[in-house]
């Protein structure tokens, strides 16, 4: 099969798998061979399913050729994260050295839907330990590379899937954002990703089914192109009845993106959001690319931003928030017969750690406390908004960073002399976690040769608004071509 296969667009393969031109076990081989080859470079898959994915395959094409219905997603491969992304049977290690061996019995929803339109599921991809900082490095399978530039990290946390989309490991993959995790590796890796808003993709978690509220984390994709992003958000769109904060089904088919665009559109845009340190030729970047969205027709206007406190109290906000989370969740690892906390909190990466043993004592005030400043994120952004249909920022406040060889890289500490959080501080795509708006990270260009995103943020339930925005920058500024190796397929 042509080398062209790696960098095609999902839309485009899906339709040459529907119309019979290539097997779904053709391109299964394809991919696997590729991923056999670009995965000792990147480091992008944890576990790669040669088996699954090849019996897979010649189950659709035994669906095909008899002319059942096909789905959405026939054939197309599919990378999951390595996270609580669960596919039964496929070893899931969080990045965690207690779970590095776990085997769930139990497929997330939105993983079994992706299954059921069709995907091909061909591995988990990397990320940090329980994602609980904007880069993936771990003690299980170390960093995972950015493909523009192999010593930098790829962003976290869904970092693995980032990458592997940028090497054309695979056209599609899936990741989580609580804090940023889709729409920062999306940044670093030069892809496309969006946070949906919140509930827009069902996620039926136990025991606890409001886990995901605070923050708020979703469910998204990240491809290369708006359209195949728009295409897996679709497939794995919908309510679902054990899911309490899960939406009622999109009016606007996800998949349609073309349509409504920037034309007569007004956009906010915000430099720094109100107070987050940002680099110079970062920021030159960003403001460079405000042309592309008045080339689409929108009115663009700088406003000024104001957050309800300092960028570092909102950091501590997030990891506290986080901290809680996380401790939650290990009710459900206990359930599989690891206590973490009993047993292996020695065994946590230190930064991770401390962040678990904090939400220990927290008090059920003080928890209420933080979401009483949590509601001024909110308040700050719906002023932004008012008046205009997007906000658009700088994703992040710089470019990749170097990895580190033992398990312990992160972000930096200082941008531009003042300090930020290493975990989570130098990304601007946190507050809209506590808000639960939809936004996506869009290419818009490079720094020394290293990836740029702008952050594009809709109103509350908008997410077609946001991918046909994005769709829009992505029509007067594309980037396909920017891909190392793309030159070469």
């Amino acid at each position: 099969m042509s080398q062209d296969l790696f960098f095609e667009s999902a839309v485009e393969l899906a339709g040459r798998l529907r119309n019979k031109d290539v097997s779904a076990v053709e391109v299964s081989e394809a991919f696997l061979r590729r991923i056999d080859a670009e995965n000792p470079r990147v480091n992008a898959f944890t576990t790669v399913t040669h088996d699954l994915a090849l019996e897979t395959a010649r189950r659709l094409d035994a669906r095909a050729a008899s002319g059942q219905p096909l789905g959405v997603l026939h054939g197309l491969p599919v990378a999951i994260k390595d996270l609580f992304d669960l596919r039964a049977g496929v070893r899931s290690t969080f990045g965690s050295v207690p779970l590095r061996n776990h085997v769930p019995q139990q497929t997330a929803l939105y993983v079994q839907r992706l299954e059921d339109a069709g995907a091909v599921i061909v591995g988990k991809t990397n990320a940090p330990e329980f994602g609980h900082k904007g880069v993936t490095d771990n003690l299980v399978s170390g960093p995972t590379r950015n493909p523009f530039d192999l010593s930098r990290n790829a962003g976290g946390s869904s970092g693995g899937a980032a990458a592997a989309v940028a090497a054309g490991m695979v056209p599609l993959a899936q990741g989580t954002d609580g804090g940023g995790s889709v729409r920062i590796p999306a940044s670093w890796c030069g892809v496309y990703g969006i946070k949906p808003s919140f509930g827009r993709v069902a996620d039926v978690s136990r025991p606890d089914a409001f886990i995901s509220s605070s923050p708020f984390v979703s469910v998204g994709p990240l491809a290369r192109g708006v359209a195949d992003a728009a295409l897996m958000l679709a497939a794995m769109a919908g309510p679902h009845a054990r899911d309490p904060f899960s939406l009622p089904a999109s009016m606007t088919n996800l998949a349609d993106v073309a349509r409504g665009g920037l034309h007569g559109k007004r956009v906010a845009f915000s430099p720094d959001l109100g107070g987050f340190p940002v680099d110079p030729a970062v920021s030159a970047t960003i403001k460079a690319s405000l042309i592309v969205l008045e080339q689409a027709g929108a009115v663009v206007e700088e406003i000024a931003f104001k957050l309800p406190a300092d960028q570092l109290e909102l950091a501590a906000l997030w990891n506290r928030l986080m901290g809680v989370l996380y401790s939650d969740s290990f009710e459900a690892v206990k359930q599989w017969g690891t206590d973490i906390l009993a047993d292996h909190l020695q065994d946590l990466t230190p930064a991770f750690r401390t962040m678990v043993v904090a939400a220990q004592s927290r008090t059920a005030m003080e928890a209420r406390a933080d979401e009483r400043l949590r509601t001024t994120v909110l308040d700050a952004v719906e002023d932004a908004l008012e008046g205009y249909d997007f906000l658009v920022s700088p994703t992040l406040a710089v470019t990749a960073v170097a990895n580190r060889d033992d398990g312990h890289t992160t972000g930096p500490s200082t941008v531009e002399g003042v300090q930020v959080d290493p975990s989570i501080g130098w990304c601007l795509t946190y507050p809209f976690n506590f808000t639960g708006h939809p936004a996506a990270s869009v290419p818009a260009g490079f720094v020394d040769g290293l990836p740029v995103g702008l952050q594009i943020v809709g109103h509350r339930h908008d997410d077609a608004g946001v991918l046909a925005a994005s769709a829009a920058f992505e029509a007067h500024s594309p980037w396909q071509h920017t891909y190392p190796g793309w030159e070469r397929s």
